[in-house]
């Protein structure tokens, strides 16, 4: 007997889900053009099933940024409602978004390959990111607690820059050097 298609549906929902996350994960380790079966793997799935839910790359990599750009724009709102401060919440948002910027091995690659499935990431971040942060941004200056002449774009443009790590140069250090970017933009009473 078939089973019901609440059932069926419910259950692709969450071999998606789990194909997403292990997709995330991997792309951490070894970057966007990582071995689809190595996702799978990891998924607990067949290549097929991957397939089946993404059938180009670009399906996945935008389904994984997509879900991790909700994810940090999210992240605000939640952190102005239980943060002491606006400027804490900015801080505790800001540490979210470089480390959303950070594991993103391969994606700036990806975003200028010409693949027109990846061709709307950047317009989506910049879409979704630049409001969650205005929010934050809005209620420390409303607190007084940072310059209102800084604006979202601009500061979200120079953690981004100051996210490019290399050889030299990793997640711990952009992190102390958004700190300070973000320490200078504060107003002190």
């Amino acid at each position: 007997m078939p089973e019901p298609l609440g059932v069926r549906q419910a259950r692709a929902q969450r071999t998606r889900e789990a194909v997403v996350a292990a997709a995330a994960a991997v792309f951490v380790d070894q970057g966007v053009q990582a071995p689809i079966r190595d996702i799978a793997e990891r998924a607990g799935v067949g290549v097929g099933t991957i397939y089946r839910h993404f059938p180009t790359r670009a399906d996945l990599v935008s389904a994984v940024y997509r879900h991790q750009i909700d994810t940090c724009s999210a992240l605000a709102p939640r952190l102005l409602a239980e943060s002491a401060s606006p400027y804490t919440a900015l801080t505790r948002w800001a540490d979210a978004f470089v480390e959303f910027l950070v594991t993103k091995h391969g994606l700036g690659a990806a975003l200028g390959s010409g693949d027109p499935g990846l061709e709307n990431l950047h317009a989506l971040m910049l879409d979704t990111l630049v409001p969650a942060c205005a929010t934050l941004l809005d209620a420390c200056a409303a607190a007084d607690e940072t310059d209102p002449d800084v604006t979202a774009y601009t500061l979200m443009r120079a953690i981004g820059n100051l996210c490019i790590t290399g050889p030299d140069y990793d997640r711990t250090d952009a992190r102390r050097m958004v700190a300070a970017l973000l320490a200078g933009v504060r107003r002190t009473v």
